[in-house]
């Protein structure tokens, strides 16, 4: 079997991706504390939380995304690409934590008096911030999408809630200056904050899904469609079909049943050009693992597992 592994180009477009994310939050973060400090806030002040928890999720999902490259070795068989996992799990976990301190200070700032300034140059900064993070996020996304990294599309999704949490500050600012009535300044910061949970809690689900190997549908419908096709065409049959997301590709394991007198090194070719099949369609990458056997002595040798296709069990 033939391992696929990222190009050099495919690399330096995910590290630029990554490294222009973490830059432009650096900013975003001064430039919201900045809108903050000038008004008083609660609503701009959860916007320049979720800024903070962004550049501190950024630099692990950089660490990730460098250590996902890193080939096989004696300490990781598989790989090291699950790392992502971790990362859309950290990055969950950080987002909900910022929400949780925006519907605190939001709480904490209308219980004690509300006092705002300068509302109109904290809303053109926030205004900016918004323009700036929705760009920045769904290049992220696309990016992520098109080079099959879980590490950056998470990293968008993150960039654009901190986009729709810009914009519902100003939703917020804008009804305060028009109705001059100032707790819509901490409603709008606790509506934020339960759009950041429900973020959060999506990227942590993906997660998990991903931790405890959970069997995507998608390519449990399309191995199918595959082992079928190409083993009816050879007068197969094929069983224990089992595979798992390592966050970058599919690794697969499959074992095909050969008519009785099969010669070894034709059934070898066989299943090589079945592997290299399944490699060539799944998306994002595959890689294959096929165990040969003889139709003739299967039930005697292996009673419990029964003889031909039996897909996807475990």
């Amino acid at each position: 079997m033939k391992v696929a592994v990222r190009s050099e180009s495919d690399r330096r477009a995910l590290s630029f991706a990554m490294n222009l994310s973490l830059g432009i939050g650096v900013v975003m973060f001064f430039m919201k504390m900045g809108a903050y400090l000038l008004t008083g806030s609660a609503a701009i002040l959860s916007d320049a939380a979720e800024s903070v928890v962004h550049v501190a999720a950024v630099i692990f999902a950089t660490y990730s995304l460098r250590l996902s490259y890193r080939p096989a070795d004696e300490d990781h068989l598989y790989g090291h690409a699950k790392i992502s996992f971790f990362s859309a799990g950290f990055e969950g976990a950080m987002i909900i934590l910022a929400a949780i301190y925006i519907i605190y200070e939001s709480i904490h700032k209308w219980l004690g008096g509300l006092q705002l300034e300068n509302l109109g140059a904290g809303t053109a900064l926030t205004a900016v911030a918004a323009a700036i993070n929705g760009g920045l996020g769904a290049y992220l996304v696309w990016t992520g999408r098109r080079k099959n990294s879980l590490i950056l599309e998470a990293d968008g999704k993150h960039v654009l809630t901190d986009c729709w949490t810009s914009l519902a500050v100003l939703v917020g600012l804008g009804l305060v200056l028009t109705t001059k009535w100032l707790p819509f300044d901490p409603i709008c910061g606790i509506i934020v904050a339960c759009n950041i949970l429900w973020s959060g809690a999506g990227l942590m689900k993906s997660a998990f899904v991903g931790l405890m190997d959970k069997a995507d549908p998608v390519a449990q419908a399309k191995l199918t469609e595959i082992l079928d096709r190409e083993t009816q065409q050879r007068g197969l049959s094929y069983h224990q079909l089992r595979h798992r997301n390592l966050g970058d590709a599919h690794w697969v394991e499959v074992h095909l049943l050969f008519p009785a007198g099969a010669v070894l090194a034709d059934a070898h070719r066989t299943a090589t050009e079945i592997e290299r099949v399944v490699e060539c369609s799944l998306e994002p990458r595959a890689y294959v693992t096929t165990h040969l056997e003889s139709a003739s002595d299967h039930e005697v040798l292996h009673p419990h597992e029964g003889a031909g296709k039996v897909a996807g069990r475990p």
